[in-house]
């Protein structure tokens, strides 16, 4: 009990470093130790069993959960949350036809189907929508999952009692402390996985991985520096970017090191309290947007994904690349929001391009190694986002009821800074 307790002391971070290290330096001295890849096939069969189960549940209570009894301040911070999801979803897919990645892989990856065109890649994604619910959370089948948990959740939302939906959130908080309790053992999932990369391709993955991350990290700068500001000066009229650097200063800071957006919540609603917004609206908004607005996970979604095609030499077509956009975007939308929550949702996009499951789950692993860097800064732009739309929807609502902005963005209402 000692050791584990030292074990979790340690960032999680640090631990995953360390994995990585460890695992780089065995892949060099020893090319063939049975039991190391085995952490890693251990860490990625994990992962492939639990995430369908978590996509489900998380997406369904959220909407078992929603509530009526809110104004159009709502109705617009939804509005904002949504568009700029998508609009993150088409920056990564603009960015990775721009500097095309392709991902080493252990094992020679091979596709189920190569989609033909877009009609058929159109016909595989309704068939799949309305594939069996059960057989689609044991094959893993996300396009399903994700439809079916919506229709079961619009429905508990209208017929479920309080104690049921109560019940839908006790499941979802449960998986999600079980993918907690995998993720605690990432980083010796990724001692194999970085291990057997490195036994097969030497040291050259990590310049792939490089690359990879620094077109993860641009999307995601563009997306919180250039895509957000301009929804908020369009819906504001003013100049945004005081509201934006104080967002990512106050929450993106504290978000980077949590890496979750649900650990992030208590300081998203200590920053809206600071900004003179109204209980009423964030207490709702915020825990909201940490389940839909997922920028940076929605980037994740089609990078990695594109990524996968790309390694399988699969031909995306722009408009096929389109539908990916949307896809990320919902898929982005019933991300866990604990650390890694988006890599689990790369399956269904891949799924749109015929890559199987056992490959999709390979480049997840993948996702992992460079999650260091690459969800820090995702979580980042996801928490930071939930604050800086919600105080965007409050103060469109200021300005409709003729009361001033706040003085810094220009006006005469105090608020503290």
């Amino acid at each position: 009990m000692k050791i584990i307790e030292k074990y979790n002391n340690v960032s999680l971070i640090i631990r995953i470093i360390c994995g990585l290290v460890i695992g780089t330096i065995l892949g060099l001295l020893f090319k063939d130790l049975p039991v190391v890849p085995l952490f890693g096939d251990l860490f990625v069969g994990a992962l492939k069993a639990v995430a369908p189960v978590l996509v489900f549940a998380l997406v369904l209570s959220a909407l078992a959960q929603g509530n009526d009894k809110l104004d159009s301040r709502f109705g617009l911070v939804i509005a904002l949350y949504m568009i700029s999801t998508l609009l993150a979803s088409v920056v990564a897919v603009i960015g990775s036809y721009i500097f095309p990645q392709t991902i080493k892989l252990a094992e020679t990856a091979t596709a189920d189907t190569i989609p033909a065109g877009i009609g058929e890649v159109l016909s595989a994604l309704f068939l799949n929508m309305i594939a069996n619910p059960i057989g689609a959370l044991l094959e893993g089948r996300y396009i399903g999952i994700l439809f079916w948990a919506v229709v079961f959740g619009i429905a508990a939302k209208k017929f479920a009692s309080d104690s049921t939906k109560k019940f839908f959130e006790d499941v979802a908080n449960i998986i999600s402390q079980a993918v907690r309790w995998i993720i605690n053992l990432a980083p010796f999932g990724i001692l194999g996985l970085v291990y057997t990369n490195v036994s097969t391709n030497g040291l050259s993955i990590f310049t792939d991985y490089g690359k990879l991350l620094i077109l993860l990290v641009g999307c995601m700068l563009i997306v919180a520096l250039v895509i957000d500001p301009l929804l908020a000066a369009i819906t504001l009229r003013t100049n945004p970017y005081p509201l934006v650097f104080r967002c990512l200063r106050e929450s993106g800071l504290t978000a980077f090191f949590t890496r979750s957006s649900a650990a992030n919540i208590p300081v998203n609603m200590a920053l809206c309290e600071k900004l003179g917004m109204d209980k009423e609206m964030y207490a709702v908004s915020i825990p909201l947007g940490a389940t839909i607005n997922m920028d940076g996970a929605a980037v994740t979604i089609a990078v990695m994904s594109l990524a996968a095609a790309n390694t399988m030499g699969i031909q995306v077509s722009l408009p096929t690349a389109l539908i990916l956009a949307f896809i990320a975007t919902l898929g982005a939308c019933g991300a866990s929001g604990v650390a890694g929550g988006s890599l689990l949702l790369i399956p269904m996009a891949c799924s749109l391009f015929g890559v199987n499951a056992d490959v999709a789950m390979q480049v997840v692993g993948v996702g992992f190694i460079i999650g260091v860097v690459q969800d820090s800064v995702e979580t980042a732009l996801n928490s930071s986002g939930d604050v800086m739309f919600a105080a965007t929807a409050e103060y469109a609502q200021w300005k409709k009821n003729g009361k001033s902005l706040p003085t810094f963005l220009g006006g005469t209402t105090k608020v503290d800074i």
